[in-house]
């Protein structure tokens, strides 16, 4: 079963088992980020990705120049450990940790939640690779990610027990869109896929293809203009 097919089945679980009126306002609120064209604002492949210095569950400042000191960076930013959907992404991406390593990649996954709930992604999803706090989703923004929550949908959360200052230490009441990264070890990226529908995620396997070319592109440099139309061959758009 893939992961779309994990999540899909999720979905209409929820659905049935929710009021009307919770899937109808969930559904009001991701049409409207879709409309918004926020997800074609985001950083694309061909892009510099920027620079991120972030905590991990034990304090550990992790860099990401250390990272790509070693090769390819496979990033993904989900919300939280209270969205079941990051979770399947999660423990999907935890299957494809070997294949992204065997390949010469690292992986690490970024939410605004704390430090305390980046611990329970980890135990509850049974993590071997790094899951990073973005407090007040500040390196989300950079990526062209965060978006602020309207005051329709922060009620419901708030009905629903997903009091986000509680989770992520801020009272900003934003979110990053689910977002899929590969970076190149010259910090350009090769894989980016942006969704404004947090119910739809790409498969890990598709990172696989651009982590080999990101590998190729360092081995056997290219003059600028080869490198640039390579790169550009890997830009995936936003499928809501």
């Amino acid at each position: 079963m893939t992961l779309q097919d994990r999540l899909n089945a999720f979905k209409a679980e929820f659905r049935a088992s929710r009021p009307d009126e919770v899937r109808q306002t969930m559904e009001r609120a991701t049409a409207e980020l879709i409309a918004s064209g926020a997800a074609a604002r985001a950083l694309k492949a061909g892009d510099r990705a920027p620079a991120f210095a972030l905590q991990g569950p034990d304090g550990t400042m992790v860099a990401s120049a250390d990272l790509l000191a070693r090769g390819p960076l496979v990033v993904s930013f989900y919300r939280g450990v209270w969205c079941p959907y990051c979770n399947l992404e999660l423990q999907a991406l935890e299957a494809a940790r070997e294949a992204f390593e065997a390949a010469g990649a690292r992986l690490v996954a970024i939410s605004p939640q704390n430090r305390v709930n980046s611990r329970k992604s980890v135990r509850d999803n049974r993590l071997a690779f790094p899951i990073l706090s973005d407090p007040g989703n500040e390196t989300a923004a950079a990526f062209g990610l965060r978006f602020a929550l309207p005051g329709y949908l922060v009620d419901l959360y708030r009905s629903l027990g997903n009091h986000l200052p509680l989770f992520n230490g801020d009272d900003s009441w934003t979110l990053p869109m689910p977002g899929r990264f590969v970076i190149g070890s010259d910090g350009v990226i090769a894989y980016a896929e942006v969704n404004p529908d947090y119910t739809r995620r790409p498969e890990p396997a598709d990172m696989l293809p651009a982590i080999a070319r990101a590998k190729a592109l360092a081995a056997a440099p290219l003059p600028a203009q080869g490198k640039s139309a390579i790169r550009c061959a890997a830009v995936h758009s936003a499928r809501p």
